[in-house]
């Protein structure tokens, strides 16, 4: 993408994000609060950027949910999406706004169109479903998955070895009665 304005809010929104995940990884109640400043400014950066640029609508509600506050980004998103989404990275804004709006069925429906975006989006499509359906050990299973892929990476986004993806969905998790599964600092791979 070109430079300008969306590109520095989105820098900014992701140098947020590792300040919020290194200090939740040291105990931090910052930690919170510096994850909805990211999530701000990846609504901002979603705003300014170029129309289906929904990795940002992703971003926001990742560092939401993390931030313990979705209610309004989950919204915000629905708006943003309207009731359907055509690729894999609007089907997960969809899936997570769902879920933190507890439509659980509808999380699941969405979640299907993220496995055409490759294996990274099909192991968080598992989560999600099984999330849905309150299925404790396909949830275990998925979030294994995840976190064992995280550990395997090198190159993370926010150069913090920390599987958020993981740690969100376990936010997501706990009021439907399953049990948090995600460390909060990855295994040496």
């Amino acid at each position: 993408m070109q430079d300008g304005p969306h590109m520095e809010e989105l820098s900014e929104a992701l140098r947020l994000e590792a300040d919020a995940q290194r200090a939740l990884q040291a105990g931090d109640p910052a930690a919170s609060s510096g994850f909805l400043a990211a999530a701000a400014r990846y609504r901002r950066s979603w705003e300014l950027a170029p129309p289906r640029s929904f990795g940002r609508l992703v971003g926001m509600l990742k560092a939401s949910i993390l931030g313990g506050d979705a209610d309004e980004a989950a919204r915000y998103a629905l708006e943003q999406l309207g009731d359907t989404a055509d690729s894999p990275a609007s089907s997960y804004a969809l899936a997570l706004a769902r879920l933190a709006t507890g439509d659980d069925a509808g999380a699941a429906e969405a979640a299907e169109g993220m496995r055409e975006g490759g294996a990274a989006f099909a192991r968080a499509a598992d989560a999600i479903a099984a999330l849905a359906a309150r299925d404790a050990d396909a949830y275990a299973a998925a979030i294994d998955a995840i976190v064992a892929d995280f550990a395997a990476r090198t190159d993370h986004i926010t150069g913090v070895r920390i599987a958020d993806t993981a740690l969100m969905l376990d936010r997501l998790a706990e009021p439907r009665g399953l049990p948090a599964r995600a460390p909060l600092t990855l295994p040496e791979s």
